[in-house]
């Protein structure tokens, strides 16, 4: 079990309100997410460039102010690689990480639901969307890579740039990368039930997982040697 004293510092909030803030934090990103898309493709006429630059802007406006908020509570993972990323580090407690994962994909479920409501969309959905292919694969891993790294560096040397930082990241990333940078295993199952722009079919999302777990991965061998002081 790691030193306590690696824990972020979050001790003012009980683990109930951590996982509180986990769970809020999810479901709220993935309304952003999903109902961005819905609302973009029904005002887009057809143009997906147009859908997708709708899509783009709301989900990284959104992290920005979810960051924000709940990250001094829980540290606004809302997203399993990312909870990994800092439980490898020591930063996190494998106990917490436990908790933290499950909290994060039960949320997700939720908020896609919440959107579908908000837009009077039948709330029980799959996705028919595939995604599929090699390129896709190695995209989420990129995309993965590149968010760890990102939240990495920027608690290295900027800490209170982070929240901007990763919307700005996931910003690019929904355009450089062949996936759309989904980046995040509960997002990526959370959108399977949902047959709108922002879906994915099931059959899709175990290779996603997947590139994103080995992205994650590698960004925490990369980043952790590579921002590490020379006097360590």
């Amino acid at each position: 079990m790691p030193d306590a004293s690696l824990e972020p510092p979050l001790e003012p909030f009980s683990p109930l309100r951590r996982l509180a803030a986990e769970a809020l934090g999810t479901a709220l990103l993935l309304a952003v997410v999903v109902g961005s898309g819905i609302m973009s493709e029904r005002l887009a006429g057809g143009n997906d460039a147009i859908a997708l630059l709708g899509n783009t802007l709301a989900t990284g406006a959104g992290l920005i102010v979810l960051i924000t908020v709940f990250g001094p509570v829980s540290g606004a993972h809302f997203n399993p690689v990312v909870t990994l990323a800092f439980a490898l580090r020591r930063e996190l407690s494998w106990r917490a990480a436990a908790a933290y994962v499950p909290t994060q994909a039960g949320a997700a479920v939720l908020g896609v639901w919440l959107a579908h409501a908000m837009f009077d969309e039948p709330l029980l959905q799959a996705s028919t969307k595939l995604r599929d292919g090699s390129g896709q694969a190695l995209a989420e891993a990129v995309a993965a890579f590149g968010l760890v790294g990102t939240i990495l560096g920027c608690l290295r040397f900027r800490p209170a740039f982070t929240p901007a930082a990763v919307g700005l990241y996931i910003t690019a990333a929904y355009w450089f990368t062949a996936s759309t940078s989904f980046a995040n295993p509960a997002v990526t199952l959370a959108r399977t039930l949902t047959d709108s722009f922002a879906g994915i079919a099931p059959s899709s999302a175990p290779a996603f997982v997947a590139a994103q777990v080995v992205g994650a991965a590698a960004a925490v061998v990369a980043f952790g040697w590579l921002l590490r002081s020379a006097k360590r």
